[in-house]
C-alpha cells in the first residue's frame, strides 16, 4: 500500500511544526516570560534592568536574550555603547496578551487576581489596555466614533480624533483600527494605529502617567476631568 505522506521532514507541514515547536520553546521559560512582560511597556530596556525584573544573574538574562533574540521574539537596538532590548512588534504583543487570557483559570464567576492598578489601567504594548481602556473602546462604539466590530473608525471618530488632536500615523503597515481583547477585562479595547494615537495623545494632555519598568498607568486628576468629559466615564481617584 502506497504512503499517503512522504516519511522525511521535506514537508511544508513538517516545517511550520518544527517552527512553531521552537517558537513556543523558546517561550516556554519563567525568566525568559516575565522579560516578555516587562517589555510589554513598550519601551526598550537594558540587559541589566531585565535581569533586575526577571529576578536573575545578567550572564543568565544575556543567555535568555540571546534565545529570544534567535527566535524574532525581541529586537535589539544600540545607541552609542548601550544595547537596549524591545518587543519586536504588535504581533509579539498581541500573542503574549492572548496567553495571558488563557492562563487565567475560567470559571463560572470567576475572581480577578490581579492587582487592581494593573486591571484599572496598563499599557498594552502600545496603546491603552485595562477597565478605562475597556470603557473609553465602549464609548466610542456607542458614540458612532467606531464601527460595529471596531475595525475602523467612522467618519464621526476621524473628525473626533481631529477635533482631539489624536493623530494617526499613516505610514505604518500595521492596521489602523482594531478592537483587541483585554485579557483581564474580557472586553475589547482599542488598538492598532489608532490605539497607539490615542496613548501618546492622553500622555502628551497630561491625562496619564507612566514609570519606567512598570505597565501600571496612573490617571492624573486632569485625565479624571478629560476621560470623564470626552468619552463620560468616571475613573476613581488615587
Amino acid at each position: 500500500m502506497p504512503l499517503l505522506v512522504p516519511p522525511d521532514d521535506s514537508r511544508p507541514e513538517s516545517v511550520l511544526e518544527d517552527a512553531m515547536a521552537s517558537l513556543t520553546a523558546a517561550m516556554a521559560d519563567p525568566s525568559r516570560i516575565r522579560i516578555l512582560c516587562a517589555l510589554m511597556d513598550g519601551r526598550a530596556w537594558t540587559a541589566t534592568e531585565l535581569s533586575t525584573v526577571a529576578d536573575i544573574a545578567p550572564s543568565t538574562a544575556s543567555a535568555h536574550l540571546a534565545r529570544l533574540l534567535s527566535r524574532g521574539l525581541i529586537r535589539c537596538v544600540s545607541q552609542g555603547r548601550h544595547r537596549y532590548y524591545r518587543l519586536a512588534g504588535q504581533d509579539v504583543a498581541s500573542l503574549l496578551e492572548t496567553i495571558m487570557g488563557l492562563s487565567v483559570p475560567h470559571a463560572a464567576a470567576p475572581v480577578s487576581r490581579t492587582p487592581a492598578r494593573l486591571r484599572l489601567a496598563r499599557t498594552c504594548y502600545d496603546h491603552l489596555a485595562g477597565a478605562v481602556a475597556v470603557s473609553i473602546y465602549q464609548s466610542m462604539v456607542d458614540s458612532g466614533w467606531l464601527n460595529a466590530d471596531g475595525s475602523a473608525l467612522t467618519t464621526r471618530g476621524r473628525q473626533q480624533f481631529a477635533a482631539q488632536g489624536i493623530v494617526i500615523e499613516s505610514s505604518t503597515r500595521r492596521k489602523p483600527c482594531c478592537a483587541c481583547l483585554d485579557w483581564s477585562e474580557r472586553r475589547f479595547h482599542l488598538g492598532g494605529a489608532a490605539g497607539a494615537a490615542l496613548l501618546c495623545a492622553c500622555e502628551q494632555k497630561g491625562w496619564l502617567t507612566r514609570e519606567t519598568g512598570y505597565r501600571e498607568v496612573v490617571i492624573t486628576a486632569a485625565g479624571q476631568r478629560g476621560l470623564q468629559r470626552l468619552f463620560g466615564i468616571r475613573v476613581p481617584g488615587e
